[in-house]
């Protein structure tokens, strides 16, 4: 039940704390081809990149100031709280006058590996698209929309306008939610945040720079109260992430696989998870 996952050493040395590493996840059929949450209380179990989650919940279709795309993928599901930092949002954007945000992929119906994505496993990760230029549209139109791009995958820059003033905010809304511990969003993107002149800078700690997040923010909470074998990420480093350590991924490059270098191999899943995958 444990997926084949090919990444570069970088990423496997900060899978706790990262969103997408360089290299795809390939996700276990098994996991994938459940339709259903579990039943029973809501249990995070394990990591974000090496998890699984019992009793997830759905974010409906759409709602105030949000509409989910993809459907058919069936990644709508997690952990409660979740659910509700993610409703917030949107109410939030709603009354700052931002278009309906586009939720993409959250997890699986009980979490585990996942295509795309090198976390999203155990309930309490969600990715919204920077695209803030349609209304809300049938589910069906949702199915084949393209995010648009803010930057190249390496580049060390935005282009002048790029990023738009709403964007920054939609940024600087999801941040500023009480129960978001990061948000994960390229580099550039990043540094351009901290160019900006804003009243209150704290919420900058929040927004965490990393490749793969040139067309959208990843948005993740804490473990939730009441899931004991919930791993926890590691605290992000102090002050508003506007320095040296922000500064250390430029100039970007893309990474030169080395040859003959072997693919990474993921730890075995938590053992609980066995259980919340055969569950009812």
């Amino acid at each position: 039940m444990i997926a084949t996952r090919i990444g570069a050493a970088l990423a496997a040395a900060w899978m706790l704390a990262v969103a997408a590493p360089v290299g795809a996840v390939e996700e276990d059929p098994a996991w994938a081809q459940v339709r259903q949450g579990s039943q029973g209380a809501p249990q995070v179990i394990g990591s974000y990149s090496n998890g699984c989650i019992a009793g997830a919940v759905q974010l409906p279709p759409e709602g105030p100031g949000y509409q989910i795309i993809r459907l058919s993928r069936n990644r709508n599901w997690g952990h409660p709280t979740l659910v509700a930092t993610l409703a917030d949002l949107g109410r939030r954007a709603a009354a700052a006058g931002l278009p309906p945000l586009l939720i993409a992929d959250m997890g699986q119906p009980r979490g585990g590996p996942i295509t795309d994505h090198a976390a999203h496993e155990n309930g309490l990760d969600a990715d919204i698209w920077l695209r803030l230029d349609l209304p809300l549209l049938a589910r069906d139109q949702r199915e084949t929309l393209k995010p648009e791009f803010i930057t190249g995958a390496w580049t060390d820059y935005i282009p002048r306008g790029a990023l738009s003033p709403q964007q920054a905010e939609l940024i600087r809304l999801a941040a500023t939610e009480p129960r978001v511990e990061r948000i994960f969003i390229h580099p550039a993107i990043k540094r351009e945040l901290c160019a900006m002149n804003w009243d209150d800078r704290s919420w900058l700690h929040n927004v965490r720079p990393w490749t793969g997040h040139n067309e959208h923010l990843h948005i993740r909470i804490g473990c939730p109260s009441g899931s004991p074998l919930c791993r926890e990420q590691d605290p992000a480093p102090p002050g508003d992430g506007c320095g040296a350590d922000l500064m250390s991924w430029f100039p970007m490059r893309a990474p030169v696989p080395k040859k003959g270098g072997k693919p990474y191999v993921p730890p075995p899943m938590p053992a609980a998870c066995t259980a919340v995958l055969t569950a009812p």
